[in-house]
């Protein structure tokens, strides 16, 4: 589980969808939702993102080892 603030949801989108597997958003009910490459969702994750001026706190779950590490190297140079 990865626990982040997003600061730039261009780039983690880009990120995100250039990831080979499932990468699931932590919902506040408990479920779990794949945000990889599903646009609805991600529209979803944008207006947040606005409406938080600019700033979002995802939880993720990244199965996949090399998926993760895209994600934690693009974290570590949003920050």
């Amino acid at each position: 589980m990865l626990k982040l603030k997003i600061l730039d949801m261009k780039r983690f989108l880009e990120t995100v969808n250039s990831c080979n597997g499932a990468v699931k958003m932590l919902c506040p009910d408990g479920g779990k939702v794949n945000i990889n490459g599903y646009i609805q969702v991600q529209e979803e994750l944008w207006t947040r993102y606005r409406e938080n001026k600019n700033c979002l706190p995802l939880i993720l779950e990244v199965p996949q080892p090399s998926d993760y590490m895209s994600i934690v190297s693009y974290y570590a140079g949003d920050c």
